[in-house]
């Protein structure tokens, strides 16, 4: 089987933290290596990225990373959309000229839906789309939170015409259904996994002592800085902890230079916080465990979460986790088992049960092992397997050797 990957303005390279870098790309990376090892022959098409970026990159045998040409590398996902026909064009020429045949479409987000939606209907193969996070869902966890003008019904046609959309919950399903009127059975509940033997439970002290952490507990915040993940709120609740002078949040994620990173700085400031705030920046997917494993608490203040794969890796990391009740996280905390959900606007709620943690060390313990044990049946083999059911289903092998060459 053969499967063309699409991610136009995410590379699953780029490191997780960053604008437009998160758990889509970390979750095309890994289910592509996966799928690859059990014989499906894998291409993800993206754009570049940097002006250096080899035109392909082999992610594992059998997974290949295809760089296209489409617009100024430094561009970002809010300008992509008047590219995606000549990224569309520059993908079916690579085709063309490499002689190469699909199966199947897999898009990855609106803008790559849609490029997915024509390709594949070009070339009269199955069409599997996720949009792992859809504008309306957005607006409902902040009203204020814009979008181009175009996604909205750009959604609704992709959602329209794919042969199957994958999803990460349950609650993401049926939002599909009311939403759009999708059929229910063309919708597919498949969780990403976590990676257990790099997430994993390490010494406390030593992973502290590595990152020159001192005697005070230490939150922890892993994702990109935007609006959407509730940073505001959780400053607010830092700033009203008891003791809150021998607390550290440390935000890991974001560019060095970004608008929203100067933004938060100098709100922590107005909130004199500077001393219980740490930016610590990207942070290498080889290190992450690491400070997982340094935290007492790890937070996530989201008002809208597809799903939080920075929660299951907590958890794989045996942390408790402090989680806003929106998207997918119930999916990954279990309230009062694995660590609390809390309403997602409301910084008091989030206070009191960071304090709960901070000062029960036998509770954190307690929460800590049942979230590893939770997190062991979110493993990425088991995603990989639902893939591939899904995969047959859409593509029966007798079809697979009769697929017409790509690019027409």
């Amino acid at each position: 089987m053969q499967i063309a990957v699409i991610t136009v303005h995410g590379c699953p390279l780029r490191q997780a933290g960053g604008k437009d870098s998160g758990g889509m790309n970390i979750y095309i990376l890994e289910v592509a290596k996966r799928l690859a090892a059990r014989g499906v022959q894998i291409d993800v098409f993206t754009r570049h990225h940097d002006p250096l970026d080899p035109q392909v990159i082999s992610l594992a045998p059998g997974a290949r990373l295809i760089h296209l040409p489409a617009g100024p590398p430094s561009l970002d996902k809010t300008g992509v959309y008047e590219l995606l026909p000549e990224f569309s064009s520059q993908m079916r020429n690579f085709c063309i000229a490499n002689r190469l045949r699909y199966d199947q479409v897999s898009s990855h987000y609106w803008l790559s839906g849609l490029v997915g939606m024509g390709i594949a209907s070009a070339w009269g193969v199955p069409h599997t789309t996720s949009f792992h996070t859809m504008a309306e869902m957005k607006r409902r966890g902040r009203p204020e939170e814009s979008e181009v003008e175009q996604r909205d019904r750009s959604e609704s046609e992709v959602a329209s015409a794919a042969d199957s959309i994958i999803v990460w919950t349950h609650d993401e399903k049926q939002v599909v259904v009311d939403y759009f009127g999708t059929d229910p059975d063309r919708v597919v509940v498949v969780p990403p996994g976590v990676d257990l033997s790099h997430f994993r439970p390490l010494s406390q002290s030593q992973c502290r002592e590595s990152l020159g952490y001192g005697e005070e507990k230490n939150i922890l915040f892993v994702g990109r800085l935007e609006p959407l993940k509730g940073l505001d709120n959780l400053f607010r609740a830092v700033a009203s902890l008891e003791n809150s002078g021998s607390v550290r949040l440390n935000v890991v994620g974001g560019d060095e230079n970004s608008q929203e990173k100067m933004r938060l700085e100098n709100l922590a400031r107005r909130m004199k916080l500077t001393q219980s705030i740490r930016f610590v920046g990207s942070v290498t997917r080889d290190n992450l465990p690491i400070h997982f494993n340094a935290a007492d608490v790890c937070v996530l203040p989201s008002y809208y979460e597809s799903f939080g794969l920075a929660a299951l890796e907590a958890s794989a990391c045996g942390r408790p986790v402090v989680a806003s009740n929106v998207g997918g996280l119930p999916a990954i905390v279990q309230d009062s088992v694995t660590g609390y959900l809390v309403e997602a606007h409301s910084a008091d709620d989030m206070a009191e049960r960071l304090c709960d943690l901070l000062r029960d060390g036998a509770l954190r313990s307690r929460m800590g092992s049942a979230a590893r044990q939770h997190a062991e049946t979110l493993s990425w083999e088991r995603a990989t397997d639902s893939l591939m059911a899904l995969y047959r289903e859409l593509v029966p092998a007798q079809a697979s050797s009769e697929m017409p060459a790509a690019g027409g």
